[in-house]
Parts: C-alpha cells; structure tokens; sequence
C-alpha cells in the first residue's frame, strides 16, 4: 500500500486483514480483525492510529518527518538530536501509553525504538546498510506496525545454537530473490496484530555458524510465516462475562505466540545481517536499540503505576481504611515507586548519551537502573495491593448479570455497597477492575511480563556490569576508592590537611611508653 502519512485506525485494521496465518484453539485464524480473540485488542491500536490523526493530540504526539517528504510521524519514529527532543518523544510515548492505560507493552512505538536508529546508524549493518536506511525512512512516514522476535525457544539452551537447527532459526539456502528460512523464536508478543516482525539473536548464547547470524524483516503474511498463539485471555472474557467484568483482558490482550518460519523467503531487501557474527551478536547493545527501547519500556510502565495507584486508591475509598496509618505507609511506597520510574524517563531523556551523526540516545545508566528495578517494583506493588486491599478483591459477584436480576439486585444493592458514598455498582465495577488488573489470568500474565521484559533476571545485571566495565566507569569506582586509601597508612595521614593523633592516642602512647621503660 503507497502512503506517505501514518495510517488511521481504519486503514490500520485493514492492513491486518491479508490473509496471515494465525493459529489458536487448532483453528486457522480466518481475521484477526474480527475473531473474538484479537478483535478488540486490535481496535485498541487502531485508536492509537487515530489518535495521530486528531487535533486533541497532534502537538504532543507528532512531529515533521525528516525524510524530504514532507509528511509528519509519531515523535518517537524519529532519531532524537536534542535533549528537548528527546524529551518531547518521551511525552509522546506517554501520550500513547495513557490511552491504553499502560497494559499494552508492545504498541507501535515499541518498536520504533529499533527503527528510530536505523537512519542515523546505517553503518552499523555493513552492505545491508541501504536496507537500514529504507526501513528508517519507510517506518517513520508510515508509523508501521513492527514486532520482535529474538529469543530462541526453550529447547536444548545447553546446546550452542548450530546444533539446534531444527528449532532455532537459520537460513537454509541463497537464492536470487533472497534467503529461504526456517525455525522459530520467542515470544512473539502481540505479532498477531502487527504489520512485520523483526527477527535477531539475543541470549548469553553467541551466534557461531554463518547461517545463523541474521537480522531480518518479515512481513506477517508472507508465505510459510505461522504464528503459534498462547491461550487468549479476550476470548475468555467474551465467552464469560462482559467489560464490565473484564474491563483489560477484554481488549488489551497482547497475545504471546511463537512464531513460526517453514522455508520462508526474505527478500534481499529485507534483510539487514547476514553471515556477520560480530553485528548478529553485538546489535542488542550496540545498534542503540537497547538504549530507546527502555526509553519506552519506562514510561509505559511509569503510566502503568499511575494507572494503579488511581485505582488502589479509589479501591480504598470504598473499603473505607484509606485513613489507617498503615494502610497510608503503605500507599506512600507505591506512590514512591511510581515516582521513582517518572524520574528514571525523565533522566533518559534530559540526560542523554551521544549518539550517531548527532543523535542523542537516553542515558544508559538509568535506562539499565529501569530494566532492574521494574522486575522489583512490580511484584511489591502487587503484594502491597493484595495485602492492603485484602479479601474486598475477591467480594464480587459472579458477572454483571447479578446486577441485571430484579431478585438478587436489592441484596446486591445492599451488601455489595462501598463506603464514602459508593454505592453497590460503582464499587464493585471498581473491584473487577482491580482484579483484572491483579487477580485475574490476565494479570497473571502481566506480572511475568513486567518480571522478564528487560530480558532473563540475570543478564540484566549482568550487563551493567559489562557497560560498567566497557566505558570505564568501573575503573572510575575503584579509582575513587583508591584515592581515598591514599590519604594513609601505618604510620597515619599522608595528606597533610588532616593532623595525625599522636598527641592524643592513648593505645600510641600506650606502647610507645612500654617499649622505652627500663623493663622493656
């Protein structure tokens, strides 16, 4: 499709409607726009395109393209060269976030965290430098809808990567119009509803065989292309209940899936590493992916927790112990947390790292602080609100339909009513989203997401270390701890702005008196 402005929520959904091949339930999905498992996880993006499209969010959401033509994109789609800029694209991340209230981690601009880099760092890809530059250019004009895939399943991980090439994905054969490629990745989260999907390594496993180490792009509908999806959570909140007892799950399932390449090819044109160990390796840290991807992590995950704690307090409001000192200690942690990851985006942004040809990326040390810390916050928050919400989150009943039944509605009216003027509908409208947002299968999921999104609990540490190590602010620690031993020694001070206690020291004197008496 030719465009040279980003798609509205209807030529969104459209683009969805091409034929690929999704499979749940043992069922080849027919339209993931209209089955009941995606259908309105897919509307909550298409009114994130529309969005672009208003006046009401055109300042804080779009700017110019830098791309000569003379079209506008999404702030984020564009390489930051400024620390306003920066700013303004993170404010435009949140802008998005709030409309899906934090709980859809994978929306558009997750991915411009990758494509953002592209035009400004082509050289990082060698010969496929001039795909890079395309992909910059054609992303940002139309705000295409991207996914990732590059983790390797959990099958045979002891093995290097070569020796699983059954699984793990690999280019079969060369030809003229581009590579044949087969195996799988992980996880390929809300690729269902996506236009392309990116492909790459990432793992403590280094790529080791040529045909191995590849970047691609793929798009969704390109033959031999399968998605494997996990169980839908929208599909369960359609078959048992409504919005008003499922209020997330019921239209923000981003749903996982594995996905699936069966001798699929990959146009020269869309291929961006190949046969390149050190780039196939390297990209995750070194392209500048990393950097802009926590950028957006943190502050649709900062949305999140405002989102939270609104509903933490009002869900207190209706159980009437918001007044209960504990209870408050225990709010102010949660508003504690929440300003902690605010100020995280914020030093991103305000604070960056020098880029490629005059780009800035947001500041490493703070977007790795991120990637740690939210897989710490998000279970405490969730403790906190299950301790201090307590057995109110599961005094609910059964569906809205209790409501709707003259018989019972009286008894609903009267034992299900709130404190502080709720009455019985409005809290327990309250009290399903809140279980949806904790309690449910759909909040299950999320809070594995939000545990493993920065990568496996180990590597990101790890890797603060390494970035520690690698620009020399490691050497810098210690040398500062250095210093300070160099100010003395056995004998005391050896910086004369501090006097030695000799006059004073009773243990000196002690000994010194000892080692010079006649019995000594």
């Amino acid at each position: 499709m030719e465009q040279n402005k980003p798609f509205t929520g209807k030529e969104y959904l459209d683009s969805l409607d091409d034929g690929r091949e999704i499979w749940l339930n043992g069922e080849k999905i027919k339209s993931v726009v209209d089955h009941p498992a995606f259908r309105n996880a897919a509307r909550s993006n298409a009114r994130l395109y529309d969005a672009l499209h208003d006046p009401k969010y055109h300042n804080v959401l779009t700017t110019e393209t830098d791309t000569g033509n003379g079209g506008f994109t999404h702030k984020f789609f564009r390489s930051s060269r400024t620390a306003q800029e920066m700013l303004e694209a993170r404010d435009a991340i949140a802008a998005w976030a709030r409309l899906n209230y934090g709980w859809m981690g994978r929306s558009p601009d997750y991915k411009a965290s990758f494509l953002g880099t592209l035009g400004t760092n082509p050289e990082f890809y060698g010969q496929y430098q001039n795909n890079a530059r395309r992909w910059y250019k054609e992303a940002q004009e139309k705000v295409l809808f991207f996914n990732h895939a590059i983790v390797n399943p959990p099958v045979d991980r002891h093995k290097p990567i070569h020796e699983v090439g059954d699984v793990f994905v690999h280019v079969e054969k060369e030809t003229d119009a581009g590579l044949i490629v087969s195996g799988s990745k992980m996880v390929a989260t809300g690729s269902a509803l996506t236009n392309y999907n990116f492909v790459a390594n990432y793992g403590n496993t280094p790529v080791q065989k040529e045909e191995f180490a590849v970047a691609l792009v793929v798009q969704m509908d390109a033959p031999g292309v399968k998605l494997l999806t996990r169980p839908s959570y929208e599909l369960k909140a359609a078959m048992t209940g409504s919005p008003f007892d499922y209020p997330l799950s019921s239209r923000m399932d981003e749903n996982d899936a594995v996905l699936i390449f069966d001798k699929v090819l990959i146009p020269w044109e869309n291929v961006i590493v190949y046969r390149d160990l050190e780039t196939a390796n390297n990209f995750f840290l070194k392209s500048g992916f990393l950097h802009r991807a926590l950028l957006q992590g943190c502050t649709r995950f900062a949305v999140k927790l405002d989102f939270l704690t609104g509903l933490l307090l009002k869900g207190l409001e209706t159980t009437g112990t918001i007044q209960f000192r504990g209870v408050q200690v225990n709010v102010g942690e949660v508003l504690a947390w929440r300003s902690l990851f605010w100020s995280l985006s914020t030093a991103m942004a305000t604070d960056p790292d020098q880029g490629t040809k005059g780009t800035v990326l947001p500041n490493f040390d703070a977007a790795l602080c991120y990637r740690v810390m939210s897989a710490i916050a998000y279970p405490k928050v969730m403790e906190i609100i299950q301790n201090i919400m307590a057995g109110a989150l599961i005094v609910q009943p059964s569906s809205a339909e209790d409501f709707k039944n003259p018989e019972l509605r009286p008894y609903l009216d009267k034992l299900y009513r709130g404190s502080n003027d709720y009455d019985a509908l409005s809290k327990i409208k309250l009290i399903k989203l809140l279980w949806d947002s904790i309690g449910s299968e759909f909040a299950g999921r999320h809070e594995l997401y939000e545990r493993n999104y920065g990568g496996n609990h180990e590597n990101s540490r790890l890797e603060i270390l390494l970035d520690a190590m690698a620009k020399g602010s490691a050497a810098g620690f210690k040398e500062f701890a250095e210093q300070c031993m160099s100010e003395y020694d056995l004998e005391g001070w050896t910086d004369p702005t501090w006097i030695n206690p000799d006059d004073v020291n009773r243990v000196k004197g002690y000994y010194d008196n000892k080692m010079t008496s006649p019995q000594a």
